[in-house]
Formats: structure tokens, C-alpha cells, sequence
């Protein structure tokens, strides 16, 4: 049988899906980028106690391994994958519009956790629809992904700069606005034919499960992104008490997500197995980490961050990567939503232990998380013959 990228295809075809694709990224991650730094600032300042902020901001996490799976499942088994992007990003917008009308903590949590349950799922369906269309149409995932950061940190810029320019409790119309252009960008999605759907569904869904390699993906992948949450929630405070101020913060932010794009838009010439992609980005993760506990000058503290281009960049290629080659096309957002889920459980984990961890040992939190992106190296490094030796496919239907 004729593998999907081997089919001919009018070059304009290819264009249409790659450009469109690529809006709607960019639009879904300026959604993160203004909700993520912000949406606790615009809890704040209409009133919102500290205790009901940190439930409400938990949902996203807990939505992650409870409904995100079954959402993706679902569109899956209903052929739905861009209708279930363009309805989850049209819930989303109506759900954070919803919540912006509320002042009541109960009423925010109830509508929050609803629109968290659309919400989530975006973002797999989203990368198992640009998967199916790498296959189809011999894409490389990196230049369509960096689209999606170059947007997150347009958007927090963005909105960092309204925080001085707008009142605090006018921010979340800045993310339902940002939420209606991914409303929009949906529109122009193009259709993707999945050639190979009958012959695949065919095929026992239980094999996914049952598949050792899988498992080391996901769960190597979640070791070495799980090792980020220190970064994610205590860098910032953390390098505020050494001295540093707001804008060196966020240019030492900045410079991560430039290497991070950098290392997307190189991602077509690499000519490693994506399993030594995943092993590099924990070692460096691993590397990055202790540089960062032991409080290091301003100079290796932004060589550091550069190293997120690796940590996470080439952990996120090497994934894709292999969910591609292991993963058949009519269960790619499946295998898309378990890989969130796994992320999700180990990363609401994580980030739940590390207060505690860095209530009590500060900088050395991030000792941990190197021991965790080793963790995750050392699973995939102990797969990778697995991995290289019995790559999965459509015709040998896993």
C-alpha cells in the first residue's frame, strides 16, 4: 500500500494545510500566552481569595487526566479531529466569556471547570491533526510548532504591556479576545482525508495499550517536560530574591523561548533517531538543572536558559517524532490525549510536591528535577533498541 506521504499532492494543498495550520497554533498558544502570567492577576483584582485562586487554577491540571482523554477519544472515533478543534476553541471563547460576566468564587469555579473540560483538549487534537497531516503530506512538525511559541510570547508581551494600560479586571477580555481569533483561525482549517480509515478501524484499539514503546514514550516525555515545573513556577520568584529584576526575568524567559523556536525551525535538517532527541533533551534538562540550583552568575544563568531550545524543544521533536511512527493514524488523538494525560498527572504531581520541596530546601528543588529528567533519559535510552528496531506502521498495524 502507498504510505500517505507518498501520495502525490498539489503542492498549493500542502501550502493551504501548512499556513492554516499554523494560524490556528499561533492563535490557540496567544490564548496561553495572555492566560497562563494573567488569569490569576484578573482573579485577584475582582476579589478572589488566595485559597479559591489556587483550586481554580488547579483545574486546568486535573482536567488534563480526567475528561481530556475521553474528549479526544471521542473525536477520534467520530473521524472529528478539526471539527472537535473548531468546537473546542468556539467553547472555549463562549466559557471565558462566561466566567468574565462572575464574581462569585463557587459560580467561577463551576464555569471554569466546564470551559477547562473544552480547553484542554485543543491543544492535543490540534498536534494529532498536524501528526496526521505530517504523515499525509510530509510535513516536519518543528516549523509548524514554533508558530505556537513565537505566539505565546507575543501574547504574554502583549498583555504584560495592557497590565499597565488597562484596569486588572478588564484582563480576561484580553484572553476572550485572543479566544475569538481562535475561533476564526479554526474557519480556515483545511479538511484532511484520511486515506487509509477503513483498514486501520479494522484494527483492535487495544493495541495502542499494549504496546511497551508507547508507554516509554509517554512516560520518558513526562519525566523530562514534568522536570520544568520548578522553572515554570519558582524562577521568577526565585531569581526576584537573588536580586534580578522584572525585565531581566523577562528576557531570561525570552531567551528560552527564542532557543526553543530556533530549535523548531532547524528541526528538518536533524538526522537523529527521535529516541536520542528525547535522551538529549533530559540530559541537558539534567545539566541545565544543577547549573541552575547552585545560583550561577547572570551570564551562565542565560546560557541556561538557551538550553531550553533542548530541554524542551528536542523533547517535544523526538515525541512527535516517535507518536508518529508508533502510533497508527486512526489513533493518533488517543495516543495524543493519553501523552497529555501522562503529562498531566505527573505534572499537577509535581507541581503540588515542589511547594512543599521548595518551602524546605529552596534553590534545591531543582536537584530533583534533574533527577527527574534523568529518569526520563534513562527510560528512553533503556527503550530505544525497542523503539529503533520495531518502528510501528499503518501496514504492519502495530
Amino acid at each position: 500500500m502507498q504510505s500517505e506521504s507518498q501520495i502525490p499532492t498539489p503542492a498549493a494543498v500542502k501550502r493551504r494545510f501548512a499556513v492554516s495550520l499554523a494560524l490556528f497554533y499561533s492563535a490557540v498558544f496567544a490564548v496561553s500566552g495572555t492566560h497562563l502570567p494573567f488569569f490569576p492577576v484578573w482573579l485577584k483584582a475582582i476579589g478572589i481569595d488566595a485559597s479559591w485562586i489556587g483550586l481554580i487554577n488547579a483545574l486546568p491540571a486535573i482536567t488534563r487526566f480526567t475528561t481530556l482523554p475521553q474528549v479526544t477519544a471521542f473525536a477520534e472515533k467520530r473521524h472529528a479531529i478539526r471539527a472537535g478543534m473548531m468546537v473546542s476553541v468556539l467553547a472555549t471563547a463562549i466559557g471565558f466569556a462566561a466566567v468574565g460576566l462572575q464574581q462569585q468564587p463557587l459560580a467561577l469555579f463551576l464555569i471554569y471547570a466546564l470551559t477547562c473540560m473544552m480547553w484542554t483538549p485543543t491543544m492535543p487534537l490540534t498536534d494529532a491533526f498536524a501528526l496526521r497531516g505530517v504523515a499525509r503530506y510530509g510535513l516536519d512538525y518543528g516549523p509548524l510548532r514554533l508558530w505556537g511559541s513565537a505566539a505565546f510570547a507575543a501574547g504574554s508581551l502583549a498583555c504584560g504591556y495592557l497590565v499597565d494600560v488597562i484596569a486588572a479586571r478588564d484582563l480576561i477580555w484580553v484572553i476572550v479576545a485572543w479566544a475569538v481569533v481562535a475561533v476564526l483561525a479554526s474557519l480556515l482549517l483545511q479538511p484532511l482525508d484520511d486515506v487509509r480509515r477503513k483498514s486501520a478501524e479494522a484494527r483492535a484499539d487495544t493495541a495502542l495499550l499494549r504496546d511497551l514503546g508507547f508507554w516509554a514514550v509517554i512516560a520518558s516525555a513526562a519525566l523530562i517536560q514534568g522536570s520544568h515545573v520548578a522553572y515554570y513556577t519558582f524562577s521568577a520568584i526565585n531569581w526576584q530574591l537573588h536580586g534580578l529584576g522584572g525585565l531581566t526575568i523577562a528576557g531570561l524567559w525570552t531567551l528560552g523561548v527564542i532557543a526553543e523556536i530556533v530549535v523548531f525551525a532547524l528541526s528538518p535538517r536533524f538526522s537523529l533517531h527521535p529516541s536520542t532527541m528525547i535522551a538529549i533533551g533530559g540530559l541537558s534538562a539534567v545539566l541545565r538543572w544543577i547549573v541552575t540550583a547552585n545560583e550561577p552568575p547572570l551570564a551562565l544563568l542565560a546560557l541556561a536558559q538557551l538550553g531550553h531550545g533542548l530541554t524542551f524543544g528536542m523533547t517535544i521533536l523526538g515525541t512527535m517524532s516517535l507518536l508518529v511512527q508508533r502510533v497508527p493514524s486512526h489513533q493518533i488523538a488517543r495516543g495524543q490525549g493519553y501523552y497529555a494525560a501522562c503529562n498531566g498527572l505527573l505534572g499537577a504531581a509535581t507541581s503540588i510536591a515542589s511547594g512543599a520541596i521548595y518551602a524546605r530546601i529552596g534553590d534545591g528543588l531543582y536537584y530533583v528535577m534533574a533527577a527527574m529528567a534523568a529518569a526520563g533519559a534513562l527510560v528512553i535510552w533503556s527503550a530505544r533498541h525497542r523503539l529503533i528496531a520495531h518502528p510501528q506502521s499503518e501496514d504492519s498495524g502495530g
